[in-house]
């Protein structure tokens, strides 16, 4: 039997989910599964190409909801789960009682963990510290910009290897790892460390670039990255460069979409005005009420910028 789980690439959550999820179906369902996974990305064209539902089961964890009537299991915690309202509508309609979605969580990995103890009498002791751990990086619980930034934690340099590895292969080798190893043991493996020295050392890079780029005004850092071939950075980077701000807005590029990333400080000093999914959809984007994103086609700089724009102005003001 073969188990296909897409779960959110480059993401600590996401790779989380995958290895509780599959855990839970080895122990419950089918435990003599070959499970095979797939990195999804949020991206401004089809999110879902036919071939991806190709196992005898297949579910998707942390990501939005699909259609498809070959998938069998879903679990998202995402405001912005659903891509249209005909898709929010056929969830509602689906009497499986495999597609779950409850966007109170903090991570998608506890409410896998929820799920499975509360319905299906399943528990994973052992995997007590990735599920703590999932709550506190996709939920921003860090006690303080420095633990976010500083990676001296097992799971932050984790987290590093998973959002700046190249490819999906270091994310899966990850998750396979995560289904049955400590943190501690996963981030000390030597081929983890030769991926992460390098990535650590491009980390403190971008810090510097990040403040050399970024304004902070009226409680909002903006900064563009898209001249100086930056993928992705630690999305904590600027509250700890400017700890008096309240948002953060940004534009960048990657191999495939232009994206402007918006969020909120953890630490803010100020109440949060603003729900961030709920502007970025209105450009086709979306996330969580404290941090979003949007997606657009490779090329579209302008019109992402143009974004970023109205969105800051709309943040300061």
């Amino acid at each position: 039997m073969r188990m296909r789980i897409l779960y959110h690439d480059h993401c600590f959550d996401g790779a989380a989910s995958a290895a509780f999820f599959s855990r839970f179906i080895e122990a419950k369902f089918h435990p003599q599964a070959e499970f095979a996974y797939t990195g999804l990305a949020h991206k401004a064209s089809q999110l879902f190409e036919p071939g991806l539902f190709d196992g005898d089961e297949n579910a998707i964890v942390d990501f939005k909801y699909s259609t498809d009537p070959r998938l069998t299991w879903w679990f998202d915690h995402h405001q912005s789960a659903f891509l249209t309202p005909e898709d929010a509508e056929h969830f509602r309609r689906d009497t499986s009682g495999r597609k779950m979605y409850d966007p109170s969580f903090r991570s998608c990995t506890s409410y896998i963990a929820t799920v499975a103890r509360e319905r299906f009498g399943f528990d994973a002791p052992d995997l007590k510290e990735l599920v703590s751990w999932a709550d506190i990086v996709d939920g921003a619980q860090y006690a303080d910009a420095d633990e976010a930034v500083e990676l001296r934690s097992p799971a932050t340099q984790l987290t590093l290897v998973i959002e700046g590895s190249n490819g999906s292969d270091t994310v899966q080798k990850i998750i396979g790892k995560m289904r049955h190893s400590t943190l501690e043991q996963i981030a000390a493996d030597p081929e983890i460390q030769a991926i992460y020295q390098p990535l650590y050392e491009r980390h403190l890079r971008s810090m510097q670039l990040i403040r050399e780029k970024s304004h902070c005004e009226g409680g909002v850092v903006f900064f563009d990255l898209v001249d100086d071939g930056i993928e992705g950075y630690n999305k904590f980077i600027p509250y700890y460069l400017f700890p008096e701000s309240t948002y953060t807005v940004s534009v960048s590029t990657s191999s495939f979409r232009t994206k402007v990333s918006v969020g909120s400080n953890p630490w803010a000093k100020e109440p949060l005005k603003y729900n961030l999914a709920s502007i970025c959809e209105r450009y086709g984007g979306g996330g969580h009420s404290k941090v979003g994103a949007i997606s657009f086609e490779i090329g579209a700089v302008d019109q992402a910028r143009k974004a970023a724009g109205e969105i800051a102005a709309e943040l300061r003001s």
